[in-house]
C-alpha cells in the first residue's frame, strides 16, 4: 500500500465487522459489473488497467484506440474512440462528459474526416457535462476542467479551466493523491477487502 492511501487504510481499519460487511456487498456487486466491462473492453483491443473503472456503456464502444491507466475512473460513455484516446492514471472523468476525436475538413468539397486523438495525463479531473473538442490534443498533468466547460485547446498542467470556451482561472495547488479514485464509484472491492483483512483489529487473523 502506497503512502497516498493512508487515510483510506485508516478509515477501513477502524471499522467494526458489521460496518465492514455493510460496505462489502455493494462493492462486490460493482466489482462484478466493472470487471465484466474491463474484460469486454480488452476483448475489443483496449488496454485497461486492472483497477481502472469504466462503465459498461463505454466498454461496448471500446476498441484498440482506448487506453485507461491504473486507479482511473471513467463514468461517461461519450468517448469517441475513432482515434487514439490515452487516459493516464488517477484520472477522474465524470458523468456525461464528452470527448470528440474526429472532425471534418471544412474547406474540402468532399468534407472528408479529419482525425485527431487525445492524451489525458495523470491526476486530471474532468467534471460533469464537459465537452472536449477534437482541437484539444492534450490535457496536462493534474488539470481540472470545470462542469459544463467547452475545451477547444490543449490544457496546460495543473490548470483549472472553466467556461465556453474554457479559459484558465488559476493553477491547482495540489493533485488528489490521497484519494482512492475507484472508490468514487464503489469500484474498490479488492482494495477494501485486503485492507480490512490486513489492518483491522477486529480481524482475528492479524
Amino acid at each position: 500500500m502506497t503512502e497516498e492511501y493512508n487515510l483510506y487504510v485508516e478509515n477501513i481499519a477502524r471499522r467494526s465487522f458489521f460496518h465492514f460487511a455493510k460496505g462489502l456487498m455493494p462493492r462486490l456487486m460493482q466489482y462484478l459489473r466493472f470487471e465484466r466491462a474491463r474484460r469486454k473492453a480488452r476483448r475489443k483491443g483496449a488496454v485497461i488497467a486492472d483497477d481502472a473503472i469504466l462503465i459498461p456503456e463505454l466498454a461496448a464502444r471500446a476498441n484498440a484506440n482506448l487506453a485507461i491507466g491504473s486507479d482511473s475512473s471513467v463514468g461517461s460513455w461519450k468517448i469517441d474512440t475513432r482515434n487514439r484516446v490515452k487516459i493516464g492514471s488517477h484520472v477522474i472523468i465524470s458523468n456525461d462528459s464528452e470527448i470528440i476525436t474526429t472532425s471534418h475538413y471544412v474547406d474540402s468539397p468532399e468534407w472528408e474526416h479529419k482525425n485527431y486523438g487525445i492524451e489525458i495525463e495523470d491526476y486530471v479531473w474532468i467534471a460533469s457535462n464537459v465537452l472536449i473538442l477534437p482541437s484539444c490534443r492534450k490535457i496536462g498533468y493534474g488539470a481540472v476542467i470545470g462542469a459544463g466547460a467547452v475545451v477547444a485547446k490543449d490544457v496546460p498542467p495543473m490548470a483549472i479551466m472553466a467556461g465556453n470556451p474554457a479559459v484558465k482561472l488559476r493553477d491547482r495547488q495540489c493533485v488528489h493523491d490521497k484519494l482512492v479514485v475507484p472508490s468514487l464509484l464503489s469500484g474498490d472491492f479488492k482494495m477494501y477487502w485486503k485492507t480490512w483483512m490486513s489492518k483491522s483489529p477486529y480481524n482475528t487473523k492479524t
